[in-house]
């Protein structure tokens, strides 16, 4: 039987890895199991925003915004390289929101959250601004605000390695199985590919997300509570449809919101749909009235209208969002909702329902200040001034840090290059070691894909699987041919991976 933590954590996702880096550094004992790899489901699907939510205003949920919109600014100077600021341009539509509507919700958004990294929202001309070439001429007018842009999954990815370097044990492919209480602590069961183990825990923290109903239900004792909504989300991937760094915020006819941003270079991505969601969790796709109904909402917009036949990728996730018994999907809080059950006498446990990756940290703060007392400790909070691994840059300043190592490492290719830094930030020399040409790095594969960088991905940020590494830790997957994908695949001792269109194994 293994020693007693003091906390485990089931779930991989960004909540679950945000709690495991934060008791982590406080000085407690933990261990976090997943059963897939990291930031295999929901934390992997998302629209790739750290985002006040500026249509949250109009549910008048002030407080979201506002500590998502603080948030925004905290996580920029933690991690510049996996996230940087973007302009955001939205087209006034008659016949939707007037525009003095959308002027006061983003005069709001720019004075909530105490604003100081990134610039002002402006009005925009959309007939003489650069920004308006790709739209429809019935579009005159519009308006251009700020937000940021995030590698989801290697968001996930460096909280974990950074609860990893301050002591928490990650265990991937690690199913949890049961729990009961037992003598004040937990009694864990968790499957691992070498067998089962009992680990015994003072507390356990239930953030499998939208598995997190199924895991309350393998905890002995602990009543169930009816308080999740399951929304899926679906997103498509085309060729590049506009020219520029700025992404496009597009309303729709039924009070959604569909964004069109800059992906991976010669990309646009489009997202989301909320829909209601039934079905099998370890089945979700885009299903094709989603991707009909994000044409549309494009073609509303774009001058040159695209069709399905344009999707080169696509991908689902299933949002676990608390239930407050809206009707509208699309209307449900992206608040968070922390369960504690903790019975005098006995170990407690805490349930996490919803959130979003804007608020992970705080999140994680939140449930720390809730387990904190019954695990004995006045350990206080340290991540709000934390950069995150590779994310120690002077000033956050990533354009210097990209000139610096352009000269450094200037045998790399700048596409390449940027990838990595991208990726990796300051430590993107513990990818390449003393390589000092190309061939140094081992096989290469393709795309600025080599074998230096699966080394270092298998032994530092548990990539397992062609999937993890082409799919969640980077996006190579659409710019490998099917040849290279395999090759990959072979490398890690796999059958051959497949094809971009049917994407990674469905984000949930």
């Amino acid at each position: 039987m293994e020693a007693i933590a003091d906390l485990v954590v089931i779930g991989g996702g960004v909540n679950g890895a945000g709690i495991a880096r934060d008791a982590a550094g406080r000085g407690l004992g933990v261990v976090l199991c997943e059963k897939d790899d990291l930031a295999s489901a929901t934390s992997s699907a998302s629209t790739k925003l750290i985002h006040g939510g500026l249509r949250y205003l109009e549910y008048y949920a002030f407080r979201l915004v506002l500590e998502s919109l603080v948030e925004r600014e905290v996580l920029l100077r933690a991690a510049p390289h996996i996230i940087w600021p973007m302009r955001f341009v939205l087209p006034h539509h008659r016949g939707l929101r007037p525009a003095w509507v959308l002027r006061a919700g983003l005069f709001l958004y720019d004075h909530l959250g105490g604003r100081e990294l990134l610039p002002a929202t402006r009005s925009v001309r959309l007939q003489s601004d650069a920004t308006g070439t790709p739209l429809r001429p019935s579009y005159e007018k519009g308006f251009e605000y700020s937000d940021c842009w995030v590698d989801d999954s290697r968001l996930v990815v460096l909280s974990a390695l950074d609860g990893a370097e301050r002591g928490a044990e990650i265990q991937t492919r690690t199913r949890f199985r049961s729990a009961r209480r037992a003598d004040g602590v937990w009694e864990i069961e968790l499957e691992a590919p070498d067998g089962v183990r009992t680990q015994r825990s003072r507390a356990l923290v239930n953030a499998a997300g939208p598995w997190v109903r199924e895991a309350r239900g393998l905890t002995e004792g602990v009543e169930l509570h009816p308080t999740l909504r399951l929304v899926k989300g679906s997103h498509i991937v085309t060729r590049s449809l506009f020219q520029g760094e700025h992404a496009y915020l597009f309303q729709s006819t039924d009070r959604r919101v569909v964004f069109a941003i800059p992906y991976e270079r010669n990309y646009t991505l489009i997202g989301t749909t909320e829909v209601p969601f039934t079905g099998e969790l370890d089945e979700v796709s885009a299903d094709p009235p989603e991707v009909d109904y994000l044409c549309r909402v494009v073609n509303d917009y774009f001058r040159s209208p695209i069709t399905p036949a344009d999707v080169v990728w696509s991908y689902a996730g299933v949002r676990p969002l608390y239930d407050d018994a809206r009707k509208n999907a699309s209307a449900i809080t992206r608040d968070y909702v922390l369960h504690l059950d903790a019975p005098p006498g006995d170990a407690p446990l805490l349930t996490v329902y919803g959130g979003k990756i804007t608020t992970f940290r705080r999140l994680a703060e939140h449930a720390l200040e809730q387990l904190l007392p019954a695990l004995g400790s006045t350990a206080r909070a340290w991540t709000k001034s934390a950069p995150l691994p590779g994310g120690d840059i002077p000033e956050a300043d990533f354009d210097g840090f990209h000139a610096e190592m352009s000269k450094r490492y200037a045998w790399i290719p700048p596409d390449m290059l940027e990838r990595l830094l991208r990726a990796y930030g300051t430590r993107v020399e513990r990818v390449l070691g003393s390589a000092s040409t190309l061939q140094a790095l081992g096989q290469d594969f393709g795309g600025g894909l080599f074998e230096a960088e699966l080394d270092y991905l298998r032994a530092t940020e548990w990539a397992a699987s062609a999937e993890d590494v082409l799919w969640r830790r980077s996006k190579l997957g659409l710019h490998l041919s099917p040849e290279a994908r395999n090759e990959v695949a072979a490398w890690f001792g796999e059958l051959p991976v497949a094809a971009p269109e049917s994407g990674p194994r469905s984000a949930v």
